[in-house]
């Protein structure tokens, strides 16, 4: 009798968090004596209970194993509306062959589903096994981005830059060098600084601290995808302002949510960035940005208290 692959054991690398996440249960009771529970905040003069709920996170990618005997396939599922850049790697591997070889990099579009690798038992009658790891970056890393002018991202045009390129505050790695931190009052309009799709949305946090290692990661957030492959990041916005949905093409100056006050945070702000995937680095870059009166001079000099209206 044929020995076939034992249990399949995954070691799942993701970008993001993998934890769990609150969320806001809504429960009313209609006109008719019918009891609603919703996750959106209901539109009814009945008496409304809000409970917080913890939920697993979607993770940006999901990896599935299917098959049976001596034959497997791991396919993934790219959950973002958007570009991403994938890499699955095997480890621990014995009497099994993989087509195509591991490790491999691949970019999956928009939603997309795709089988990665094919792993067949070599020797029917040795025991055989693997382990798979992958790890997935937002974003094509053939990226160019264009040199172009970024509108003034919030409602309020007299907030002001508290912390810009290279704050030494928290811009101090590659994901948030080239950063600024604008603040401005909890509910302040959030608006589109570039055309481009929604590719993530993230409004479900109601958490905040100082913990780096605990809420660096869990800031509400609306990415958006430019033509050029850039992505503009919207983040720290209050839960369940989110007006935009993923996969939706918005404008500039069109509402995405508010401000607010979650994740790492020392106060109610909003964290703008524009990143690319630089082969599974996701990295900051520089941009121009231009208010009501034009051009707006970014602070540059790593401190965390300089002050810059627009003008």
């Amino acid at each position: 009798m044929a020995t076939l692959i034992r249990p399949l054991i995954l070691a799942l690398c993701l970008f993001g968090t993998t934890g769990t996440q609150a969320k806001k249960i809504y429960k009313y009771t209609d006109a008719n004596g019918v009891t609603h529970f919703t996750d959106q905040k209901p539109a009814t003069d009945a008496k409304v209970e809000e409970t917080v709920v913890k939920i697993e996170q979607q993770r940006m990618v999901e990896l599935r194993v299917e098959g049976h005997a001596d034959e497997r396939r791991a396919r993934a599922f790219n959950r973002l509306a958007g570009p991403t850049e994938v890499e699955l790697s095997v480890g621990d591997i014995r009497n099994v062959s993989a087509n195509p070889t591991l490790p491999l990099t691949v970019v999956m579009g928009p939603m997309e589903e795709r089988v990665l690798v094919a792993l067949k038992q070599e020797d029917l009658y040795q025991p055989a096994g693997f382990a798979l790891s992958m790890r997935a970056v937002p974003g094509d890393p053939k990226a160019s981005p264009e040199d172009v002018e970024y509108r003034w991202p919030l409602g309020d045009a007299s907030a002001s830059i508290g912390q810009g390129f290279n704050g030494s505050f928290s811009h101090t790695d590659e994901q948030s060098r080239y950063a600024i931190d604008i603040g401005s009052a909890e509910g302040t309009p959030v608006l589109a600084a570039r055309d481009g799709v929604v590719m993530e949305v993230q409004d479900d946090y109601y958490g905040v601290g100082l913990d780096r290692e605990k809420f660096a990661t869990r800031a509400n957030v609306v990415r958006v995808v430019h033509r050029d492959g850039s992505m503009a990041v919207y983040a720290h916005l209050k839960p369940e302002s989110v007006q935009v949905q993923a996969g939706r093409h918005v404008y500039p100056g069109q509402k995405l949510g508010e401000s607010g006050n979650t994740g790492f945070s020392t106060g109610p702000h909003l964290h703008f960035a524009v990143q690319v995937n630089r082969g599974m680095r996701l990295v900051s870059i520089p941009f121009r940005l231009t208010g009501p009166n034009g051009p707006i001079e970014i602070p540059t000099d790593g401190t965390a208290t300089i002050s810059d209206q627009p003008r």
